[in-house]
């Protein structure tokens, strides 16, 4: 991925010095890393990583107070990387937002170490990036992509950048409603349907993806061989049968929540390849 020498965002909060905060009640948060804080925990547990999405799914997380923050440092190559990535998010979407006649509010992103409060609860680094729409902030302990390149099997830049687009692309999700939406059906239908439900908001969250994608390489030609093919890994890698597999358990559908390999990697080439908001429509797709 051609990234060095292109803008960085400014939207960079650098917390891996900082220490906690105090609870109070909170929201929730939206992310690629329930299903790998379950894979993990199976591996290291003992446990079904299906007990513990099922755990992760339910209940209010605890709402702490923050810290305060640090730009990062110029000389971290990483922390340089991942505000590159922002800031083309940030191009992206404010463009494919002026284009509908609005505004596109950034998302800030938070770089901790371990630990760190948000709005949405206590946020962990095994539960991978997440975003948390009560702050509109991503928040992602870099420790992740080592996870990511050597268990989940998912190395390269750009499968690192597809991560973070992803995770913009639930603040996209965010600022159109749909995620509210989404939320508004707890309680109304029962757990297989509120599945499914999530299942189609983070198809469509890869979909954006691949949206931000197409854009990114139309304008600024960021691709380079084989990026293409790392992100189309990553996507196989964490889709829910992949993960269900690996963690030694039985395939089961109607437990998924996040999608099949070939369903992450179908929705984000069809972002990739349409560059539209409305290609991304996964509530009104038909077949996943």
């Amino acid at each position: 991925m051609k990234w060095e020498g292109n803008r960085q965002s400014d939207n960079v909060e650098d917390r891996r010095g900082s220490g906690g905060g105090m609870p109070v009640f909170g929201g929730r948060s939206i992310g690629i890393g329930t299903i790998v804080v379950a894979l993990l925990g199976g591996w290291v547990l003992g446990i079904n990583p299906m007990t513990i999405l099922g755990l992760l799914s339910g209940g209010n997380p605890a709402q702490v107070q923050q810290a305060p923050a640090q730009r990062p440092p110029a000389d971290d190559t990483m922390a340089r990387f991942v505000s590159t990535v922002l800031a083309d998010t940030e191009d992206v979407w404010t463009d494919v937002f002026r284009q509908r006649g609005s505004n596109y509010q950034q998302p800030r992103l938070v770089l901790f170490r371990g630990a760190t409060p948000t709005a949405c609860g206590a946020g962990q680094a095994a539960m991978g990036p997440f975003y948390c729409p009560a702050d509109q902030k991503v928040y992602i302990d870099l420790g992740f992509y080592e996870t990511l390149k050597n268990r989940l099997g998912a190395p390269g830049d750009f499968a690192q950048a597809y991560v973070i687009a992803h995770e913009v692309g639930h603040h996209v999700q965010n600022l159109l409603g749909i995620s509210t939406k989404v939320d508004q059906m707890r309680g109304r239908v029962g757990q297989a349907e509120l599945n499914r439900l999530s299942v189609r908001l983070e198809l469509q969250a890869d979909c954006f993806a691949g949206v931000w994608a197409h854009h990114a390489q139309n304008a600024r030609q960021i691709l380079e061989q084989g990026d293409v093919e790392e992100a189309m890994n990553a996507a196989a890698k964490i889709g829910d049968d992949a993960l269900q597999r690996a963690g030694g358990g039985a395939v089961v559908p109607d437990s998924f929540t996040h999608g099949t390999s070939a369903q992450r990697q179908r929705w984000f080439h069809t972002g990739l390849q349409h560059g539209s908001l409305k290609s991304c429509d996964t509530f009104a797709a038909r077949t996943l």
